[in-house]
């Protein structure tokens, strides 16, 4: 504990105000960190379409959202070192290679479990600039300010949700499913092109220089550290709920209430528009309440909406609206608990910046392969197990943020 409050006050940031940063270097870091949500919502309105191609059930297909998480989540663990090592742009160009290269081939695969296994590839890719585009955030920024400033990077990153499944809706009527992964390559090319106007936020001097056995022992020291665990555990399991809700919402609305493939994507980018209000006040409110606070209060959120989802899912109230309206106010605390759980794990360590945002990210989309791997392992043609799954992540999240009020946890 000692030890990290040295090291937020000897090793301050290079800058400490979002808005000095050109929109050119905010709209580059909200593309990487996009693409942890743009490379499975683009393709969510055609799982069905995929199973029937593939001749795969409903289990099989989310299995295709669990396999992307696992390579998200584990490949979090190499990238975060080696950004902290070597500096941040290198390290994301060789992942949007590799997310290209993964793209492609799920685009070719002829089977459910070559998509599977191309999706964790995929992943691995994906993964890099993710991470260190959230390392960069808090190489640029203190505390406060860097949970300013990755709202605003959830904001500008939200329109790919936004847009994803609105847009594989129209790729899969006009040119099938296969098309959407290659509009993924794509996408990892343009970015990959762009990514030679961001400079490099982290100088020779103050990158580590580590022995490569040590990465596990740094990870351990991390683990020690309970308020850094509370803000991780906190985010993670709300992205257990939120990755349920990515699972199991296809089934829900399109198969269990007859929505229409197209009309799926109108309803998940009313979560989306949900997501970015919330990071934009949050954001506004940061500096008058604190993230902390704004983390606990959105965790209450969370949690009040799980319930609320869960019973209506059990006895059936209110048809689709009674599902659609508590996913959108669990969807919408996204905003006030993924930026602000993020940069307060960030704050503890901020000359180990790319190893935190790693392991930060790993549990926390670890949490997600357990939320989408339970809506599938207990899918049963309703919304129920989904909805009880966000209902216990809700419920885990706010007990996590509320432990930050205990003096064994204070900074």
């Amino acid at each position: 504990m000692t030890e990290a409050k040295q090291t937020v006050a000897a090793d301050p940031p290079a800058h400490s105000n979002p808005a000095g940063h050109g929109w050119k270097v905010l709209a580059v870091l909200g593309t990487l960190m996009g693409f942890a949500s743009i490379s499975t919502d683009l393709y969510l309105p055609a799982m069905p379409a995929i199973a029937e191609s593939l001749k795969a059930d409903t289990g099989m297909i989310e299995w295709t959202i669990s396999g992307y998480l696992i390579g998200f989540s584990v490949g979090q663990l190499f990238w975060g070192p080696i950004g902290d090592r070597f500096g941040r742009r290198l390290p994301v160009a060789i992942g949007l290679v590799l997310f290209a290269f993964g793209s492609a081939a799920c685009a070719l695969a002829d089977s459910v479990g070559a998509m599977i296994g191309w999706r964790v590839v995929q992943a691995i890719g994906a993964c890099a600039g993710v991470v260190l585009a959230r390392a960069m955030a808090r190489d640029l920024c203190e505390k406060e300010r860097a949970a300013q400033m990755l709202s605003t990077l959830m904001t500008i990153m939200a329109v790919a949700p936004l847009l994803g499944p609105l847009l594989g809706g129209q790729v899969l009527a006009l040119a099938g499913w296969r098309a959407i992964f290659w509009l993924l390559v794509g996408i990892g090319t343009i970015t990959l092109i762009a990514l030679a106007t961001l400079p490099e936020t982290l100088p020779r001097q103050r990158r580590r220089r580590d022995a490569p056995g040590s990465v596990l022992i740094g990870y351990i020291e991390l683990l020690t550290d309970r308020r850094l665990l509370a803000y991780t555990f906190a985010g993670a399991f709300f992205y257990g709920g939120l990755f349920a809700y990515i699972a199991g919402t296809p089934s829900a609305y399109i198969t269990y209430y007859h929505v229409p493939p197209q009309l799926y994507g109108v309803l998940f980018a009313v979560g989306i528009v949900g997501i970015m209000a919330a990071n934009f006040a949050n954001a506004k409110l940061i500096p008058r309440i604190g993230s902390t606070i704004l983390l606990r209060r959105g965790t209450l959120l969370a949690a009040l909406a799980g319930a609320a989802l869960a019973g209506a899912s059990r006895q059936g109230w209110g048809g689709l609206a009674g599902l659609a309206v508590p996913l959108f106010a669990y969807v919408g605390a996204a905003g006030f608990i993924i930026a602000n759980s993020i940069a307060g794990a960030l704050s503890r360590f901020p000359d180990r910046a790319g190893a935190v945002s790693a392991l930060v990210g790993a549990i926390q989309y670890g949490s997600g392969i357990v939320g989408s791997g339970l809506v599938g392992a207990f899918a049963d043609g309703t919304p129920w197990p989904m909805a009880a799954v966000i209902a216990l992540c809700g419920i885990g999240s706010l007990l996590c943020a509320r432990s930050l009020h205990r003096p064994t946890l204070s900074s």
